[in-house]
């Protein structure tokens, strides 16, 4: 099976990557991250002819859910996070975009998720892995030798710790005691910046230093 991944950069400021998700052999697809120019990121869906089934965030925070309302109209997908950062969508304040002076909010997840679960379309199958520390509610995406890491893990960095709700000591335990735990082979999809693999940041990322 292969699984194809299509990378959109619509929130400049931030450089946050929205990725569509989809299997060769079907046109049914997740949108992870939505952050910003929902309009523009349908017309990407409808070119593609990808019919949405989630809308996945991988935590709470502005520059990641910022598209989420418009998408669901758009689309009629359901909207899932993790059940820890689903207070951040009601409140500019906790998801930060009260600080930048625009007033971000999602409509109500219709799923919560949580570590372990399951998300299937079409063909393709991910597994949830909790990863909590950039965020208490933060999580990644496992599947068909492909991490999407969120804030998590970055290509020889890792998420800020400095924000109300980060713990650096969690997210360092998240990437060492679970993404480290991966197969070196893994690709890891970053929720900004370039792509990875788990073996490189075995060896180079800062975060074995603590």
């Amino acid at each position: 099976m292969t699984i194809l991944v299509k990378r959109l950069i619509l929130l400049d400021d931030f450089e946050t990557n929205t990725y569509l998700v989809w299997s060769k052999g079907d046109k049914t697809a997740i949108v992870i991250d939505p952050a910003a120019k929902p309009r523009e990121l349908f017309e990407e869906i409808k070119k593609l002819s990808l019919d949405i089934k989630y809308i996945i965030n991988t935590h709470g925070h502005a520059d990641h859910i910022g598209a989420n309302r418009t998408l669901k109209k758009l689309t009629g997908a359901k909207i899932c996070i993790h059940s820890l950062d689903k207070e951040l969508f009601s409140d500019p304040d906790k998801n930060f975009s009260s600080f930048v002076d625009i007033k971000v909010t999602s409509p109500a997840p219709d799923i919560l998720l949580q570590g372990q679960d399951e998300v299937s379309f079409g063909e393709a199958k991910f597994v949830v892995i909790h990863t909590p520390g950039h965020s208490r509610g933060s999580i990644c995406l496992y599947g068909h030798e492909m991490l999407f890491s969120g804030d998590t893990l970055f290509f020889e960095g890792l998420g800020r710790t400095d924000l109300p709700g980060s713990n650096q000591s969690d997210i360092v335990h998240s990437i060492n005691k679970k993404l480290f735990k991966l197969p070196d082979k893994t690709k890891v999809f970053p929720g900004h910046g370039g792509f990875t693999n788990i073996k490189h940041e075995k060896q180079y990322n800062p975060v074995t230093l603590f």
